[in-house]
């Protein structure tokens, strides 16, 4: 049975050493602003999915569309390949999502992610899997509101960017109803003022990650209750959102929406259309122009030593649905491990280029 985290202190830690100087909040408006707008539509962060290569190529589909990084843990960020894990393309708003329960480790994380032009960092509190529950992270912290307003507080301190919150509706055996509205409360207090809240429990014990995203019934009534309950956060859903057009009703509702797999899958269909959410004309008219567009990064990715498959993994989808799809898959998933530019083109060809 799991455990509620602790922490030997709640403190809003400031971490010392030689990283950059934490700016402080920034007030409302301007970055904060930005970002929530681009909140609209949001791509989840998806761990082994959603790295700089990954999107890139979201990019391209969606100038305005709020793009999360994978989920890094704090401790991955203050020890480890820094440029690796932080890099990414900034030419649109993007999101770093952080792991962890230690105050001090988030705080020391955030200070170091300031150096990266992210327009948002957030918590993790949602994530099922069994390492981020051995790590005291995750989905098991919506048991410890407490020590999730600890750290949401010393990022503050800490980040130049607003600092947000994805949650569970709940986990294990806690009443949503009861635990979501506590939850929600304790993180406004801490100074929260954007939501993230996958509309399902997570059940810690019994099912594994992939059956924690599909097992436990989505209650969307719920988070819709939460919007009118608490007006002055900013609240985005996900979970089991698979169109733009269930993603137009949500909107009626709340202030934002999450996609993860149906934009990952079907890239076109979600974020090639994306933009006229925003009354604004799509960037690019077919997949076709997005597949070209990719070439000059693959290109470049190739002579600097890389693999083709580590970006291409990404695009599986893009021509899901059309002629050509079949065959465009398979030449990448064929050819993509050590695949050259020829192999593209190959692919780019049977896709009807």
């Amino acid at each position: 049975m799991t455990q509620p985290c602790t922490a030997s202190s709640l403190r809003p830690a400031g971490a010392s050493g030689t990283d950059t100087p934490a700016a402080g909040p920034v007030a409302a408006g301007g970055a904060i602003g930005a970002a929530r707008q681009a909140a609209r539509l949001s791509v989840a962060p998806m761990i082994d999915w959603t790295d700089r290569h990954c999107r890139a190529f979201h990019r391209l589909l969606s100038r305005r569309a709020l793009l999360y990084s994978e989920m890094i843990t704090a401790p991955a960020i203050i020890h480890g390949d820094r440029a690796r894990l932080l890099d990414h393309d900034a030419d649109g708003p993007a999101a770093l999502q952080l792991g962890g329960s230690d105050p001090a480790q988030l705080a020391q994380a955030a200070r170091i992610a300031a150096g990266w032009n992210y327009a948002e960092i957030n918590l993790n509190v949602g994530c099922p899997s069994d390492r981020v529950q051995s790590g005291c992270f995750g989905a098991v912290l919506m048991k410890s509101p407490a020590l999730v307003a600890a750290c949401v507080r010393a990022m503050q301190d800490a980040s130049p960017v607003e600092v947000t919150v994805k949650c569970r509706i709940g986990v294990d055996e806690q009443q949503p109803a009861e635990i979501l509205p506590a939850f929600l409360a304790a993180v406004e207090q801490a100074g929260v003022r954007r939501v993230i809240i996958h509309a399902r429990k997570a059940w810690l014990n019994g099912l594994s990650p992939r059956e924690n995203r599909e097992i436990p019934p989505l209650d969307y009534p719920l988070v819709h209750a939460m919007k009118a309950a608490f007006p002055a956060l900013h609240l985005s859903i996900n979970g089991g959102i698979g169109s733009l057009q269930e993603a137009r009703a949500q909107l009626a509702v709340m202030d934002g929406v999450m996609i993860g797999r149906a934009a990952y899958h079907d890239p076109w269909a979600i974020l090639g259309q994306a933009d006229a959410l925003w009354g604004e004309t799509p960037p690019l008219a077919a997949p076709l122009d997005a597949a070209l567009a990719m070439r000059g990064r693959i290109a470049a990715h190739l002579a600097a030593g890389g693999r083709m498959h580590q970006i291409t993994r990404h695009m599986l989808g893009l021509f899901h649905g059309r002629p050509g799809a079949r065959a465009w898959r398979r030449i990448l998933s064929e050819r993509g491990a050590g695949g050259t530019l020829q192999d593209y083109d190959a692919a780019l060809t049977a896709a009807g280029g």
